[in-house]
């Protein structure tokens, strides 16, 4: 994977929140501390996923460039760039490194172990002394269904015991349950072993116990009940009985697309904000019935393919008081696995946070100006649009347990696509995660040209999964009559972005309808084959392309840096300290 190196000039913005977290009552801001705390211990572990992680002589340039390095890793949580996948290494030379390590004898001894090459490292979700193949996750998956054990809060070691491998499943949990042991065989050579991670989980449990007793209703208290028996004993299905934005959530960074990385918010709604957004959540049924896939008078016009009552829950405003993941998110939905519910969450304080001089390097200079006027309110409609729609529109067609299933397997429902009957669904334990993979994240995204810079020539992959929707939408609209054109100057590296507005009802509306039927059908029933064969040629970057990308990477933009305040408890008094934008 190639490496990126970051630049002085990225820009730092403040997470603000003092002035929403200065409101509430005492007890309210005890338990957004403890929330918060709980938070921050699990962020260890997603660092254990991730990473490979003048009296010294050291020169002024060399600790602003090490500081700048450090500000990203910390702000990402690794190595890695949350956004894109893409690994960021410090502009200096070894013996720039050995100069700053030299401050400590551990940072020494740690420096030593992890310079130079390192030929067989591989990710962290699968560590061990043996590299594991595909097909061995694959069949690891296969009998993870069989005992109905998801994959989001797993990795799998690979061993060589007594000359023979072993593949031990490792699931996240504090401690073991009463009725289980440390380890259970599951298959030939497939072993389950618990309480990975125990170290952070245990403190991340702690800081909810003690959270409880600072909750305000009895909603809270149970929200929290289920998440101390997830992070205690493992169990998904405590963790599925709430509306979650705090555990092992997305499978962006598995190479397998199928294992979850640790993510946390923790936030403070306003409701003045979260009002603005109650006419989208009260409109959201009547769109419904206007999406490609609607078939009137069927389902009280919402077609087969969706649920016969859809309960448009929360959309909330908040401000973060805590973001521990890999990237600060503009907005989320938190679902709820078992009972298909869900609530949308914006961070007001991440979206008025977008810097309003950002280059616009790839639009037309006549329409500069009213781009940048107009971006910001088109970002947030389309946030909302995209956490209350897009997440959570479709029924799964399903068999929930054998010979039950969730629609009239007798006479199934026939395909917009096709015009034939469906003939797939899920089995019994399937997930649309397991199923699609890395696809899975792309066909619930519903979103460009800068997206080629998330996209790696060498090895033929994207780095984030939303980039690649962008970028397969905008090959899709330049094979639907001409929407978007783009004119490309090689003479002078430049590349321009024209929009032909008098197509967008006639040309544009149609193209991305049935694009966005192909995706969301193929993720009802479960069709991968056919939604890799539509989906993976759009998402080549080849030919013309790979000019485009040569261009889009000469002209990087600078990365965001979110510096977040700390909370912190005298006697009974909550303070929070509030750092300045900088890298020191």
């Amino acid at each position: 994977m190639a490496s990126h190196t970051p630049t002085l000039c990225g820009v730092v913005h403040q997470l603000v929140v003092k002035p929403v977290f200065d409101a509430p009552e005492p007890r309210e801001k005890l338990y957004a501390h403890f929330m918060a705390r709980a938070a921050w211990y699990g962020s260890r572990i997603w660092m254990r996923q991730d990473m490979l992680v003048t009296r010294y002589g050291v020169l002024p340039k060399e600790l602003d460039t090490f500081q700048g390095y450090a500000t990203t890793f910390l702000c990402n949580l690794g190595n890695y760039y949350g956004e894109g996948d893409q690994k960021f290494v410090p502009d200096l030379s070894a013996e720039a490194l050995h100069k700053i390590a030299a401050i400590s004898p551990k940072a020494k001894d740690r420096l030593r172990k992890i310079i130079g090459p390192l030929e067989n490292a591989q990710s962290a979700y699968y560590p061990g002394t043996e590299h594991i193949s595909h097909e061995e996750i694959a069949k690891m998956s296969k009998v993870m269904e069989q005992y109905n054990i998801g994959p989001e809060n797993t990795r799998v070691r690979k061993l060589l015991q007594d000359g023979k491998p072993v593949d031990q499943l490792l699931q996240a949990s504090a401690e073991i349950s009463v009725s289980d042991n440390t380890s259970q065989g599951l298959a030939d050579g497939i072993v389950l072993v618990k309480r990975d991670y125990s170290e952070e989980l245990s403190k991340v449990c702690l800081a909810l116990k003690i959270a409880e007793q600072h909750t305000s209703n009895s909603k809270q208290l149970q929200f929290l009940t289920h998440y101390i028996e997830c992070f205690r004993t493992a169990s998904l299905e405590a963790f599925q009985e709430v509306e979650h934005l705090i555990g092992f959530i997305e499978s962006y960074r598995d190479p397998a697309g199928i294992r979850s990385e640790w993510e946390a918010m923790i936030g403070i709604a306003d409701p003045g904000e979260a009002s603005r957004l109650k006419r989208l959540v009260e409109s959201s049924t009547a769109i419904i019935c206007h999406l490609s896939w609607a078939v009137e008078g069927v389902n009280d016009d919402k077609g087969l393919y969706e649920k016969s009552l859809f309960e448009a829950f929360d959309f909330t405003s908040v401000h973060a008081l805590a973001v521990c993941g890999s990237i600060v998110f503009e907005a989320a939905n938190l679902p709820n696995e078992k009972t298909c519910g869900f609530k949308n969450v914006v961070l007001t304080n991440r979206l008025t946070a977008n810097n309003p001089k950002f280059l616009c390097d790839w639009v037309n200079p006549s329409e500069v100006k009213q781009f940048k006027e107009i971006m910001h309110i088109v970002r947030y409609v389309a946030t909302a649009i995209h956490e209350l729609l897009g997440h959570v529109t479709g029924k799964p067609l399903s068999e929930s347990a054998p010979g039950t299933y969730n629609f009239n397997k007798k006479s199934p429902p026939i395909s917009p696509i096709t015009g034939e009957l469906i003939s797939s669904h899920y089995l019994p334990g399937q997930t649309w995660g397991s199923i699609f993979g890395k696809l899975a994240e792309i066909t619930s995204d519903d979103r460009n040209l800068e997206a080629l810079e998330h996209y790696n020539i060498e090895i033929q992959s994207w780095g984030q999964v939303h980039h690649q929707a962008h970028f397969s939408i905008l090959k899709h609209l330049q094979d639907g009559g001409d929407v978007i054109r783009i004119d490309h100057d090689p003479a002078n590296s430049s590349l321009t972005v024209h929009v032909d507005r008098n197509k967008f009802t006639s040309h544009g509306k149609p193209a991305l309808g049935r694009y966005l039927c192909d995706l969301y059908i193929w993720r009802c029933t479960a069709d991968v084959a056919a939604c890799k064969e539509l989906y993976e040629p759009l998402c080549a970057v080849d030919g013309e392309d790979e000019q485009w990308k040569q261009i889009v990477c000469s002209k990087p933009k600078p990365r965001w840096k979110f510096v977040q305040p700390n909370t912190f408890v005298n006697g009974d008094v909550v303070e929070m300290k509030v750092y300045e934008e900088r890298n020191k």
